[in-house]
């Protein structure tokens, strides 16, 4: 049976569109693990070849077996490490066939010694000093720069280095061609091979254009990787400093060449530190904390250069004047230690500060971090959060708020981070995010003490952004209120007080029709007018006293207090309830001190009245530097109340004009006590310019 459609064809036919994808990664991984197994195979089979001919270790050191041996294993497993794991990626297809080259050239050199002490066929010696002399220059004239080009992620900078990638292809032929065709037999006596130029040495001038042409390619390639760096991410950096950290340690290798050998072996043997240190950026860039290898590694090679260089620049100062049997080395030893205990520290500070940033100035740090806070608005906390992840050179850093746990502003890529607490007053305003670098599991003691000393300023910081973020919400909700007042205002006048004036007229217009012909009728209209503008007179009142209680305009707040005590000086059961009212003598009160110091005493009285068994109450009104309007009764005690529609009503009218509200039972009965400010803030005294 077969089913057409449906989930399971669908299915079904995403599963064949992958499979070739999947077959493909398959052909790729096993074709990287079979080439990577064919150098390592040669390097393998020229080392028995060289016991079998006899070669000493020194014999295959000056043939360049030992270099063209290690260059070709490492090339060739660690393209095939990089290919296996990307395959799509170039820099693993250019190691493997470097790494071919070195290793044919290497089984190359003892095969020919072997084909040569037994006299083979002069016709195969020379194909295999052919194939030694062709084989090895691809690799280091093409295969190498154009990995380097396109390190670490297999594409180029941008377009515009596409010339130079064009133009390492096209001219690496040269190369090839100076070292192929010259006629010197490997050795003496040795046969030399194929495909030679007759007039070799009188292209000596384009062999000095091949070698300057060498300079430029590794050069431009160099310029490209620092390029990259400058424009890469926190990721990309990473991985271009495991790239520098062999080139650092390939420089170490280059002094006792350039001080005692005199022969480029110790380069040779260094340069396979670059594709292991290429295969572990691409494949396990988070290995370790690169930058602090780096770090270390960097102060140690420029202070072996000043050792180096001072050290031979005080020979030749003191080689007139002081005689060997006076221990001139260890006089000049004893000065270079002198001389370089302190260099060593500003040169570690001097490469910390290029791999870590400024966390060992805390100062420098902290006066950053406040001109971006002085920023403003020009700045702002994202500007902050930018400067102190550029300074500490982190992968991350963000600032959240309490208790929201938003983010006011984030820099970077998330990553693992450590928060730092940030308190003001005793009160957790936030937290500082930062991402800690590759390779570290916790923050270090120096950037643990900078960013305790920026907590200090950024609580400081965050604590006025919520401030004005609730001032902006504040002024919001109030606009908000002030429509929504304006909108029930129009709707009572438009629903009751207008249709109820419209009556009035109409009415009005038919008792002035009726006078003449029904004087008893218009005088029954008349009465019905004067019930109709009674009670427009009492909307209208009614509106008023909901903008501001007419009693605080004609009595004032302690009489308005004093007469609606007396309005409420009986239970529903019929029981009365004394209420006392004492004031102090008040001052003139801002009007919104007043309704609400109205509106909170009237409600705390009529929940006396509703809901408690008091027989009195006390209404207390004092100012000193605040108002306080506190009233008490003697009901009986309750558990804590539950907050209703009047409770929350009355703690939003204090908190909106900056006071305060306690309510609640006491062992003698209830309280609600309110306190509202109503002195303005001082202002600073005008200061004279001198």
């Amino acid at each position: 049976m077969h089913m057409t459609g449906g989930p399971g064809a669908a299915a079904g036919r995403t599963t064949d569109r992958g499979l070739p994808g999947v077959r493909e990664r398959g052909v790729r991984r096993g074709l990287a693990a079979g080439l990577g197994t064919f150098a390592v195979i040669e390097v393998v089979v020229g080392l028995v070849l060289a016991v079998v001919v006899g070669w000493s270790f020194d014999t295959a050191l000056d043939s360049f077996f030992v270099t063209n041996g290690l260059m070709g294993l490492t090339f060739a497993v660690c393209g095939a490490v990089i290919a296996w794991h990307r395959p799509s990626n170039p820099i693993g297809w250019l190691f493997v066939a470097d790494g071919i080259g070195h290793a044919t050239t290497a089984v190359g050199a003892p095969l020919l010694q072997a084909l040569y002490d037994g006299s083979a066929p002069v016709e195969l010696q020379r194909l295999v000093a052919t194939v030694i002399m062709w084989s090895w220059p691809w690799s280091i004239a093409l295969f190498l720069p154009l990995a380097l080009l396109l390190f670490p992620d297999g594409r180029l900078v941008s377009p515009r280095w596409r010339w130079v990638a064009i133009a390492i292809v096209v001219t690496a032929p040269l190369f090839a061609v100076e070292m192929g065709g010259d006629a010197e037999p490997l050795f003496d006596g040795g046969p030399r091979g194929y495909l030679l130029l007759p007039s070799y040495d009188s292209l000596q001038p384009l062999w000095t254009a091949t070698e300057i042409r060498g300079l430029l390619v590794y050069g431009l390639a160099i310029a490209s990787l620092i390029v990259r760096y400058r424009r890469a991410p926190e990721t990309g950096r990473r991985q271009l400093l495991w790239l520098l950290l062999a080139t650092i340690v390939m420089l170490a290798f280059m002094i006792p060449w350039a001080l005692v050998t005199g022969t480029p072996i110790f380069v040779l043997l260094a340069i396979p530190l670059i594709p292991v240190a290429v295969a572990v950026a691409i494949v396990r860039q988070q290995l370790l904390d690169i930058r602090l290898v780096v770090s270390r590694a960097l102060t140690w090679a420029l202070l072996s250069l000043v050792a180096v260089g001072a050290y031979v620049a005080l020979v030749a100062l003191t080689d007139s004047f002081i005689s060997s049997r006076f221990g001139r080395s260890a006089f000049v030893t004893v000065l270079v230690a002198l001389l370089i205990a302190p260099v060593l520290p500003r040169l570690q500070r001097m490469v910390d500060r290029a791999m870590y940033g400024d966390r060992r100035d805390p100062a420098r740090v902290v006066t950053l971090i406040g001109e971006e806070l002085a920023a403003g608005a020009t700045g702002g906390m994202p500007g902050v959060v930018a400067a102190i992840r550029s300074a500490l050179r982190l992968p991350y850093a963000a600032i959240i708020t309490s208790p929201s746990q938003s983010i006011l502003a984030s820099s970077g890529l998330p990553s693992t981070v450590v928060a730092v607490e940030l308190s003001y007053g005793g009160t957790t305003v936030g937290s500082l995010l930062v991402g800690l670098r590759p390779g570290e599991s916790a923050l270090s003691t120096a950037d643990r003490n900078v960013l305790n000393l920026l907590a200090v300023p950024l609580a400081v910081a965050v604590h006025a952004t919520q401030l004005s973020a609730d001032l902006q919400a504040s002024r919001e909700n109030l606009v908000a209120a002030r429509e929504e007042e304006r909108r029930r205002l129009r709707r009572d006048l438009h629903d009751g007080l207008g249709p109820t004036l419209t009556g009035v007229a109409f009415t009005a217009d038919a008792a002035a029709n009726l006078i003449p012909v029904d004087a008893e009728r218009a005088s029954e209209l008349l009465s019905t007018l004067r019930t109709d503008t009674r009670t427009a007179i009492a909307d209208v009142r009614r509106l008023v006293d909901d903008l501001r209680p007419r009693a605080l305009d004609e009595l004032g707040l302690v009489e308005a207090l004093r007469q609606r005590a007396d309005q409420l000086s009986w239970r529903a059961d019929g029981a009365s309830v004394s209420v006392n009212v004492s004031a102090d003598a008040l001052p003139a009160l801002p009007a919104a001190v007043e309704v609400a110091a109205y509106r909170i005493a009237t409600e705390a009285l009529t929940n006396v009245v509703r809901h408690s068994r008091a027989t009195t109450a006390v209404l207390s009104v004092r100012y000193t530097t605040c108002l306080e309007v506190e009233i008490t009764d003697n009901g009986s005690p309750t558990s804590p109340w539950l907050p209703g529609v009047g409770l929350t009503a009355m703690r939003e009218r204090t908190s909106e004009l900056g006071g305060h509200l306690v309510a609640g039972p006491t062992p003698t009965g209830g309280l609600v006590k309110a306190t509202f400010p109503t002195v303005a803030t001082p202002t600073a005294p005008t200061a004279v310019t001198q």
